[in-house]
């Protein structure tokens, strides 16, 4: 028999929205109705179920003990209301089968080539139709845009802290290294550099944006730093390794990256104090799982302990 206690999944999707964000504000732009119709919603809900389920202060909205409760079930009707939706519209052959994803530039370039054969051979397998994949490489805040705007399905970005407003999940964790060219003066330094020097230093760097500049730009702000003008500003990796290759500032980049120029003696490798680890982290848009179908078993493949290294 249907309850008359169970709010219409626009209601709930709202609750959720609240609980995450601490704003009904937010909550009502995140699911594209105005401020005044959440609020109206939101009594409604409550009404319904009987239930005081947001707190509101000056401060923003909270969820109280029964908010929460009745949001951890919300959330999970939601979920499995997405899944059974994305069966239906696969089982009636109207399903697309493209996948846009962004990832930033360092995992575009040294993870997501083999992530995607390896999406490939496990659909080959599975016998179900191959997924075209459009991928997008770009900076870690422009793939969040991207994936917030509904651009990009799925995304892949680096950092020291999740991003805002997003759902995601760790695939992989890595760390930034200062490399230099065999010809430089600090290829024959024996000592260890400190924050100190590192901000005195000019560097090839990325551009504001980047996930890499700004695990930089944190670890230094640790110590109440801040980065030196750079040299030269590129957009891609690979630019800013082959610039260093050619004899240009140093930098600081993945060590996926530069492995093997500095096993091969090409680039040096300097120690700092710094803490330049990092995350790389799968990022998307709505419910606490990532989309059902090509985007999730991408992030499942991502997440295999032999991709993360």
């Amino acid at each position: 028999m249907e309850s008359s206690h169970v709010p219409d999944l626009v209601g709930l999707r709202l609750l959720v929205a609240i609980g995450r964000t601490g704003s009904i504000g937010a909550a009502a732009r995140g699911t594209g109705v105005s401020q005044q119709a959440a609020s109206k919603r939101l009594r409604s809900v409550e009404a319904q179920t009987g239930l005081t389920l947001v707190q509101r202060s000056a401060r923003g909205s909270e969820l109280t003990p029964s908010g929460v409760v009745f949001t951890e079930w919300a959330a999970r009707l939601i979920d499995l209301t997405d899944e059974v939706e994305t069966a239906i519209v696969g089982l009636r052959g109207k399903r697309s089968r493209d996948l846009s994803v962004w990832a930033s530039m360092t995992i575009a370039d040294a993870l997501m080539p083999r992530w995607l054969v390896q999406l490939r051979r496990r659909q080959a397998a599975e016998g179900v139709p191959v997924t075209s994949v459009s991928l997008t490489a770009s900076n870690s805040h422009q793939v969040e845009d991207a994936v917030r705007d509904g651009t990009a399905h799925l995304g892949f970005v680096e950092g020291v802290e999740p991003p805002h407003h997003l759902r995601s999940t760790v695939v992989a964790h890595d760390e930034l290294v200062l490399v230099v060219s065999p010809d430089d003066p600090l290829a024959r330094r024996k000592r260890v550099l400190d924050a100190s020097a590192v901000a005195d230093l000019p560097l090839t760097s990325r551009e504001p944006g980047s996930g890499t500049r700004d695990v930089v730009e944190q670890a230094l702000a640790a110590h109440g730093l801040t980065m030196h003008e750079s040299v030269i500003e590129l957009t891609t990796t690979t630019a800013v390794r082959e610039s260093v290759l050619a004899g240009g500032a140093p930098a600081f980049l993945s060590r996926r990256v530069v492995d093997r120029e500095v096993d091969d003696g090409h680039l040096v490798a300097v120690a700092t104090t710094l803490d330049l680890r990092r995350e790389f982290r799968a990022v998307w848009a709505g419910n606490a799982h990532p989309p059902a179908g090509p985007a999730r078993d991408l992030v499942a493949i991502a997440r295999r302990p032999r991709s993360t290294d």
